[in-house]
């Protein structure tokens, strides 16, 4: 790792760097004498993690800026053309501040490299960048988003030509080509008007975004069901909290035969600073405060959210006493997973070998659901890039027939005509099962309850500790050192049994910093440094009988490995 005086010499050479813009330096140059700020700033470069190249926007080789979109952009374009002759390359955007600049600034690098790109004038979701190329046979795709970061943050994912996020083989390859480009005076830049006069940068519109919408339409489970009106039937509240939704969730609903959708208005208009929410994160109720009362004002029955680039999907519905809970990603995926079964069974459509694909710190409820109706359950590391590789491992070798993919943090996918998760998606399967739900007297939490008492209640948690800079980086690798070395032997009174470590590489996944503890009476915790903050996060699982056993035994696990993480944070 770099110590503090290699930083301060990148940051001396960035100042002196006559490629770099007078506006960047003076940035850079307000800076002086502030060594912490710095360090952190040109410590290291952006690395790909779970989500591609993330970070804050500004200055440095630590930052999205101009430059660090460049140079990852003018290796990957090496990496294309080492492959192929005539590479094409689809972009898109979400809401983030410089979002739109970032993916106009790769689309010039890439046609300067005379590698046509195909380019939305406006935001569009993320899943929808991965079905598109797909759609259009491209080679790959670049994503402008940080998902659900605060708004300080932006992000740059890349896409395989299967519509994928690349996985770690393949990012190691454009990591090295990215690392081969020395200096911002060799990355290659076209002007846009000459690009397109070219025909190398060609901008996408209503037929492509009509092709999306159409065939996440036809993912609907009963379509019968909400051509016989049951669409309208259902009072849905729909925030796309100022992100990309918007316009994709509303059209596919409408298609589908949802007449009664309302828009939290207050945060229908994209806006990268997200000025209504503290986070634009629909897997915390706060994001939810204005969809509720709006609901409260109107009677929905339900709410849905999603986030900036629209690839998760968050649902609120109402409880016993008439209270609008938010869903946990567990129990959404859960209620999703038992719907879809339930309804390809019933049509006769339940393949032989149908396979649910979820990530390691997933519920297991999910997956007792899928095998209590004889499918396969596959698990995968923490990243939809995962499951979508398997999608397409099963595609390639007919091993199995994937139906449902999804993560604990809010990514859900049906069908196969991405390789990401996709809200849009997730919002329409969410809403047909509360329709059909409805129709027989019931909300969609009265079938939350009565999946526990079929199964067992599984209750799980997340608690995350946020460490920022190199310091912050150091505290994660300590933690997680300290487990590893000196694993417990048991944990809130329960025997540790198993300690699985992904490092090295585990039943068949890549490696990856990860540790799991398997407990005797079948819960578990796993401690995990996120891809794509700075924090380090603990994933709790607990499964009992009983409601308060299962809320005693999450609160005692939680508390005890909290206390040691704390410690050494």
């Amino acid at each position: 790792m770099m110590e503090l005086g290699e930083a301060l010499e990148r940051y001396r050479a960035w100042l002196a760097d006559p490629s770099i813009d007078e506006e960047t330096k003076r940035e850079l140059r307000a800076l002086e004498g502030q060594e912490q700020e710095i360090a952190d700033r040109f410590y290291r470069d952006l690395e790909f993690g779970t989500g591609g190249l993330r970070g804050v926007m500004g200055a440095g080789s630590n930052r999205m800026n101009a430059y660090t979109v460049g140079k990852a952009t003018q290796g990957l374009a090496n990496w294309l053309l080492g492959r192929k002759a005539q590479p094409a390359v689809v972009i898109a955007h979400d809401s983030r501040r410089n979002s739109d600049a970032f993916a106009l600034t790769a689309a010039e690098v890439l046609a300067a490299n005379g590698i046509k790109t195909y380019l939305w004038p406006g935001l569009r979701p993320t899943p929808q960048l991965s079905f598109t190329v797909r759609h259009l046979g491209a080679d790959a795709g670049i994503v402008m988003t940080a998902s659900h970061n605060p708004p300080e943050y932006n992000g740059y994912k890349v896409y395989g030509p299967d519509g994928c996020q690349i996985v770690p083989d393949l990012a190691e390859e454009v990591i090295g080509h990215i690392r081969k480009v020395k200096s911002f005076a060799e990355v290659k830049r076209m002007a846009r008007g000459e690009a397109e006069k070219a025909g190398l940068i060609v901008w996408l519109g209503e037929r492509e975004d009509r092709a999306y919408h159409e065939t996440v339409a036809a993912q609907s489970l009963r379509p019968g069901l909400l051509k016989a009106g049951a669409g309208n039937e259902l009072s849905i509240i729909y925030t796309p909290l100022h992100g990309a939704g918007n316009v994709p969730v509303r059209e596919v609903l409408k298609l589908a035969g949802f007449g009664n959708v309302r828009v939290v208005a207050e945060q229908e208009k994209p806006d990268g600073g997200f000025p209504t929410v503290k986070s634009p994160n629909p897997e915390e109720r706060e994001a939810f405060a204005m969809a509720i009362e709006q609901a409260k004002r109107e009677g929905a029955d339900l709410i849905i959210g999603t986030d900036p680039d629209c690839d998760r999907m968050g649902a609120v519905v109402k409880n016993e006493r008439g209270e609008y809970v938010v869903l946990t990603g567990n129990q959404s995926g859960a209620i999703l997973v038992h719907y879809l079964l339930t309804a390809l069974r019933e049509a006769g459509r339940l393949p032989d070998n149908g396979a649910v694909v979820k990530t390691i710190v997933t519920s297991e409820m999910g997956a007792d659901i899928a095998r209590s109706f004889g499918v396969r359950v596959d698990n995968t590391l923490t990243g939809f890039k995962y499951i979508g590789e398997r999608m397409t491992r099963y595609e390639q070798t007919g091993e199995a027939t994937f139906l449902f993919g999804y993560e604990e943090s809010y990514g859900y996918l049906a069908g196969h005509y991405a390789r990401d998760k996709d809200a849009v998606v997730a919002s329409l399967l969410i809403a047909e099962a509360a329709a059909w739900y409805k129709r027989q007297g019931k909300t969609l939490y009265d079938v939350l309850l009565e999946l526990y008492e079929t199964y067992g209640y599984y209750f799980e948690s997340l608690e995350s500790r946020t460490l920022k800079g190199l310091d912050g980086v150091r505290k994660i690798q300590g933690i997680m050192e300290d487990w590893r070395t000196a694993p417990p032997a048991e944990v809130a009174g329960v025997k540790v049994e198993r300690v699985l470590d992904y490092l090295p590489g585990l039943d068949g996944l890549p490696p990856e910093n990860v540790l799991k503890f398997m407990l005797a009476d079948g819960s578990w915790f796993c401690l995990r440094p996120s891809g794509t903050e700075p924090k380090i996060k603990v994933y709790f699982a607990v499964r009992r009988s009983k409601r308060e056993e299962a809320e005693a035994a999450l609160a005692r696990l939680t508390a005890e490995v909290m206390a040691r993480v704390d410690n050494r944070s």
